[in-house]
């Protein structure tokens, strides 16, 4: 998946250099070495291209990253996460360019990998948004991850009232001592100052058309990116406003345990894209008189997916359309975060094979890693 933890790492890699290219694998690869990929490698290139912090992308990127990759693309130095990533067959994918001291690092973001959303996802079915101590969700994190425990975070950062807890990302692992740091579930924790890094910080300026547009942006994809693409060039000089939905009120239009991301998530994500210059957190489902005001919003823009009425049955666009600012997008892709959801479930097996799978890979190299630690701390004792 393309999540707001790869654009923070986008973010960071950009800041050790100039210009920045994002190598970006194909699904064969991701497949062999990791587990079937969420998203295809067309919409992955194109979700990477959308990332604000990305100059140029190399669509088919090899998995293991030599010096001659680096050379071919006049690069000076590879950036990766702290976390470990291994081949197929449990090898440094990055050891070539370690040895040679063009290696950089930055921090993964805590709280969101591509094995949590999965199995956020996975979980709909049991016991996703409601109560993490079922024992459903027990048994079914059991096998997912191999996380053996799970203690619930109450309403950590969350706008939602105590009987509606929306859990998203807000847990820890409690796993055995044979768990890996880096596979499965952990906490996630917004600050303001992770707001300030991922926002442009720009205002509008005369001449710019403001441009508004609201939803839940869950589980942030192409088909997100293509309407917003489409809502950039509706003008010559646009200036694009996305207002979020609190969780309750996406959860009351949406139904089942959506969302899947919670508020927090959802604005790293929508904030990371190069179309989106600034984000209201929480917006009002009715596009109101006040916020056409206070914004001095030129043009309101939707898809066309279904628009739910509002609480008291009436359309949260009427001000908009009153006002003759409100314009359909048709941004010509119709996927949904429900369709995500299902290529998941659908493929439900393959994907808990595929993080066991990942998590054994670490588990074994983290193993390997205390020995050589012990074995050097006793090689030491010995001499003197």
């Amino acid at each position: 998946m393309v999540h707001y933890g790869h654009s923070n790492q986008l973010r960071q890699a950009k800041a050790m250099g100039d210009y920045l290219i994002a190598g970006v694998h194909t699904d064969e690869e991701i497949s062999k070495h990791k587990g079937p990929p969420v998203f295809t490698q067309e919409e992955r290139y194109k979700m990477v291209r959308a990332i604000k912090w990305v100059d140029e992308i190399v669509e088919g990127a090899p998995y293991v990253t030599t010096l001659e990759t680096l050379d071919k693309y006049n690069c000076d130095s590879c950036v990766h996460g702290d976390d470990i990533t291994l081949t197929v067959d449990g090898k440094d994918t990055y050891e070539e360019v370690k040895r040679a001291g063009r290696y950089r690092e930055c921090k993964r973001t805590q709280g969101v990998s591509t094995t949590d959303l999965v199995g956020r996802m996975l979980l709909m079915t049991k016991a996703h948004h409601t109560n993490m101590n079922n024992p459903d969700y027990q048994q079914h994190a059991d096998n997912f991850g191999k996380v053996s425990s799970v203690a619930p975070i109450s309403n950590i950062l969350s706008l939602e009232s105590p009987a509606e807890p929306h859990l998203g990302g807000l847990y820890l692992s409690q796993g055995p001592k044979g768990t890996s740091p880096w596979t499965g579930v952990s906490q996630f924790l917004q600050t303001s100052q992770k707001i300030i890094q991922f926002a442009s910080g720009k205002e509008p300026q005369p001449g710019d058309t403001i441009i508004y547009v609201a939803g839940a942006f869950d589980l942030f994809h192409i088909g997100h990116v293509d309407f917003l693409e489409m809502v950039y060039k509706q003008a010559e000089r646009p200036y694009v406003i996305v207002g979020l939905h609190f969780d309750q009120e996406v959860n009351r239009y949406k139904g089942k345990n959506y969302p899947i991301m919670n508020i927090h998530e959802r604005t790293l994500s929508v904030l990371a894209c190069r179309y989106v210059s600034e984000v209201v957190i929480g917006a009002p489902y009715a596009v109101s008189k006040d916020l056409l005001d206070h914004f001095k919003v030129d043009l309101v823009c939707h898809g066309k997916t279904e628009v739910f009425p509002d609480k008291d049955d009436s359309d949260p666009y009427a001000e908009p359309k009153k006002r003759g600012i409100f314009r359909t997008i048709d941004s010509g892709n119709n996927l949904t975060t429900d369709d995500i959801v299902q290529r998941i479930i659908k493929n439900r097996l393959q994907y808990e094979a595929r993080n066991q799978k990942k998590e054994a890979k670490e588990v074994a190299v983290i193993e390997a890693m205390k020995r050589r630690q012990q074995q050097s701390q006793a090689a030491d004792q010995e001499a003197q």
